[in-house]
């Protein structure tokens, strides 16, 4: 008997779906995550350079979250009008373009002036990478398809800061040319893009449900749900947080505890590591709970703990409480983002811009948690991380309460 068209395409969906996301990944990989944290594992062999002090390295990290303040909804907004492939070339190309011109830097306005114009293009990328997900997946699928997208991310994080500084600076002959070469890679994704189709064909469910709307309409509708503005707030403490302990890291463990490049640059790696492995876990016993909430609030509470404890701690125990954030970082994104793409008034039609406008709100933390965590290394070095402890326990605060709130008036 010979299937119908509808059958078909289904099948062809359900296979080609699985290609979209791998390249969604690789581009979380190879195009966000490795050109964005070769930056605090090359930051001694920058500051040499072009003579940066603590707080210009923490103004440098941070201005890329400020550019992306400016573009994240505007980016969300375009996937959902125009569609996310259409977005994501150009997003690619251009924002290797960007991420190149970073190696031409000869002072701290120039770098601080590219590196500002990279978060301005990049920034729209990770939005509609994840907006592809709840175009091809739903149900109980997409929060593991945003674990995997999650997971590419954490896995660039990973390689990035072991080879960054270690192994390609040396290799091609210092930090200009590792920002060239990473620059050159985003390039080769944007043509992966051109490759694909925009959406499932006639007869997948996403194909039936997403509509290209209106710049007005899509804002209109996201703009006006109170729980989309809190998810933010809550993104803007939790990232900022992390943010501001990757930056800086590695030179606290390098200037202030006399750790070896390769071992202070580890911590990172190891955290990035132990970050990928979970993903997938926790994504996937996120679509066969109940609640997210499990796993987001021990996912907050483990993040505010530990980063507080970097304070004061030394040794292999650095490396343990790097572990332990890590296993939450990715998993805790990939879960969030399912949150806000499931919240009420949203779904697939309103995920770019919803997801758009709660990271417009994130970049505002990760923006300035930075280099007001590293003002306060002037007064002990191990201060900043607890600026940062406080900064992740007032995001689950907000998240519990944002809870105790919708179950209170659920019983009313």
């Amino acid at each position: 008997m010979q299937k119908g068209p509808e059958v078909s395409s289904a099948n062809g969906n359900s296979r080609y779906k699985w290609n979209v996301l791998a390249i969604a990944a690789l581009t979380h990989t190879f195009a966000v995550a490795m050109p964005r944290i070769c930056i605090p594992v090359l930051f001694q062999e920058i500051s040499s350079d072009l003579g940066l002090s603590l707080v210009e390295r923490g103004w440098i990290w941070g201005i890329v979250a400020l550019g992306g303040i400016l573009t994240v909804l505007p980016g969300g907004l375009l996937g959902d009008r125009f569609g996310v492939k259409r977005v994501l070339v150009v997003a690619c190309f251009l924002g290797g373009i960007a991420g190149a011109l970073r190696g031409t830097s000869d002072d701290f306005v120039t770098l601080a002036a590219t590196m500002f114009l990279f978060g301005v293009i990049q920034s729209v990328i990770p939005v509609n990478v994840h907006k592809s997900a709840s175009t091809w997946f739903s149900g109980r699928r997409l929060g593991t398809a945003n674990g995997v997208l999650s997971m590419g991310m954490g896995l660039g994080f990973t390689i990035g800061a072991i080879l960054s500084s270690v192994v390609l600076s040396p290799l091609l002959s210092g930090w200009r040319n590792v920002l060239y070469f990473y620059g050159g890679v985003s390039v080769i994704i944007s043509f992966l893009w051109l490759l694909t189709r925009e959406k499932p064909a006639s007869g997948g469910p996403q194909a039936r449900n997403e509509n290209l709307v209106p710049f007005r309409q899509a804002l209109s509708r996201v703009a006006r749900n109170k729980r989309v503005w809190l998810l933010g707030t809550i993104l803007l403490c939790q990232v900022g947080a992390i943010q501001g302990m990757v930056g800086y890291l590695p030179d606290y463990l390098k200037e202030s505890s006399g750790w070896p490049n390769v071992q202070a640059d580890g911590t990172l790696a190891a955290f990035n590591l132990t970050s990928t492995i979970f993903t997938i876990p926790m994504a996937f016993l996120s679509d066969r709970l109940r609640s997210r909430a499990a796993l987001l609030i021990p996912a907050m509470l483990v993040t505010a703990i530990g980063i507080g404890l970097l304070s004061v701690a030394g040794g292999a125990t650095v490396w343990v409480l790097m572990a332990l954030i890590g296993i939450f970082r990715d998993g805790f994104m990939a879960v969030f983002i399912t949150q806000i793409m499931e919240t009420k008034g949203v779904g697939v039609v309103y995920a770019g811009t919803a997801v758009g406008l709660a990271f417009t709100i994130e970049r505002v933390g990760v923006f300035i948690s930075p280099p007001i965590g590293n003002s306060f290394a002037s007064i002990n070095s191990g201060l900043p991380f607890v600026f940062w402890a406080i900064l992740a326990a007032a995001g689950l605060f907000v998240f519990c309460f944002m809870k105790w709130r919708e179950r209170t008036e659920k019983r009313m």
